[in-house]
């Protein structure tokens, strides 16, 4: 049983629908072929775990996919709020372009800790522009925050960490195990994903669309957060098909619930970087024992090995390390970082997370090993700066009310239009009764 590594086939799947990202990259190319991806992987494994005969046709919708890259939720009579920290983007520095991500309380004071100014943007513009952008980028990674200079596609390849994830594979498998997947008696040729229990620890954005996939399928995911924690610009999109539960697993009662849990899980999905399970006391040994028949797939922002490997990072960060807003820039012959028109990094490694736990638990069920499976937003990139774009059919600049299903969602802040699945398997049909929620609003527990 082979495990996935690469974009599928295009042979695999059919397509329908039309329309593109307008982009320097392939940007909807790469929605459509890592959506596929997930599609191809449960077709595999429906017929493996007897839910089909012969597995079923694949069909992505490439208008929809491109859309999912965005947003998937539009309120109605009500806004969401703003996905940006009023001091997040992208500065001038002395020699070049810094993006600043201070979304995060703790991020946001290490940017100003380190350029001594007041928490407005043209006070922040003016003291960024007296640092060179390597050393800016260096300073508030050192104080814990997160920022990345702008460079080229050339002088991402020449950076040692550029060099590093070009040699990664697209998704690393290592740690094989046997793995005897418990019985999912509720699993259906309609819901073939029904029963299976997904512990989330995951943030914005890339771990959130993978489980969000396999709710859509039918598992039930039980996302883990600390308390207090909130992504309002991000939960609405992100949610739905999920519980959202909260633990603090610096307590010895939340830490006791959060490995009951761990023990009945079937799957772990997480974002944490190398080292941080370790630090809270989760070493892969005590995973393996506390959950032995678990698939586990996780990612991080700038691959596995190289310099930057425990960095913190995220999708509009990596943009501008890798080259991305550059090209965009040259593409757009604009006097500015350009980057793409959605964050496809995030979407796409989302996906392809999805498409590897599904993978595994194909491995599984057909009595093969089953290693853990780790990506990057980082090696996303690189496969996206190597695919073609067609640029064929219309222009996409925002989803259509005909793009959306007709049901309203009654999500936890107000009422709202969620886009039609970009995926089916012949019948099999992604749907999420369960509508987006907000952090903290279920028990910590499992449904059965």
């Amino acid at each position: 049983m082979s495990l996935i590594d690469a974009l599928p086939d295009p042979a695999t799947y059919d397509l329908t629908g039309t329309g593109h990202w307008p982009s320097a990259f392939a940007v909807s190319e790469l929605a459509t072929a890592s959506i596929a991806a997930v599609g191809v992987e449960l077709a595999d494994y429906m017929q493996a775990a007897g839910l089909v005969t012969q597995a079923p046709a694949v069909t992505v919708d490439q208008r929809l996919a491109a859309l999912w890259f965005g947003y998937s939720f539009r309120p109605e009579g009500w806004e969401m709020p703003s996905l940006w920290d009023p001091i997040a983007g992208n500065y001038p520095s002395a020699d070049g372009w810094i993006r600043l991500h201070t979304n995060l309380p703790r991020h946001r004071a290490a940017a100003l800790s380190v350029l001594g100014c007041a928490a407005k943007p043209e006070a922040v513009r003016a003291a960024v522009a007296t640092w060179q952008g390597d050393d800016l980028e260096q300073a508030i990674v050192t104080k814990g925050g997160a920022a990345a200079a702008m460079r080229s596609r050339d002088q991402w390849l020449a950076h040692p960490q550029g060099q590093a994830v070009a040699s990664e594979p697209l998704v690393q498998w290592g740690q094989p195990r046997a793995i005897a997947p418990r019985a999912l008696p509720r699993a259906t040729a309609s819901r073939p994903l029904a029963g299976l229990k997904v512990l989330d620890l995951t943030r914005v954005l890339a771990g959130p669309i993978a489980t969000r996939t396999l709710a859509g399928f039918g598992a039930d995911v039980l996302r883990i957060d600390p308390p207090g924690w909130d992504e309002p610009g991000v939960i609405p999109d992100i949610s739905m098909g999920k519980r959202m539960a909260m633990l603090d697993l610096k307590t010895a009662q939340d830490r006791s619930r959060f490995e009951a849990l761990l023990s009945r899980a079937d799957v772990l999905v997480h974002g944490y970087r190398p080292g941080a399970l370790a630090a809270l006391g989760y070493g892969q040994e005590i995973r393996d024992r506390i959950a032995p028949n678990r698939v586990e797939v996780t990612l991080n922002a700038y691959g596995w090995t190289g310099p930057w490997a425990a960095r913190r990072g995220f999708d509009s960060l990596v943009q501008m390390s890798a080259g991305i807003a550059d090209t965009g820039r040259s593409w757009a012959a604009a006097d500015k970082p350009v980057p793409l028109p959605v964050q496809a990094l995030d979407h796409a490694t989302g996906y392809l997370m999805a498409a590897a736990v599904i993978s595994a638990l194909n491995a599984a069920t057909r009595q093969d090993n089953a290693p853990q499976a780790r990506l990057s937003l980082a090696r996303t990139a690189e496969l996206m700066a190597s695919l073609q774009g067609s640029n064929s059919g219309p222009q996409i600049t925002a989803a259509e009310t005909g793009d959306y299903a007709a049901a309203i969602e009654q999500s936890g802040w107000g009422p709202g239009l969620r886009l039609k699945p970009p995926l089916s398997l012949a019948d099999t049909r992604m749907h999420w009764p369960r509508p987006a929620g907000k952090t903290g609003s279920s028990p910590a527990q499992w449904t059965a």
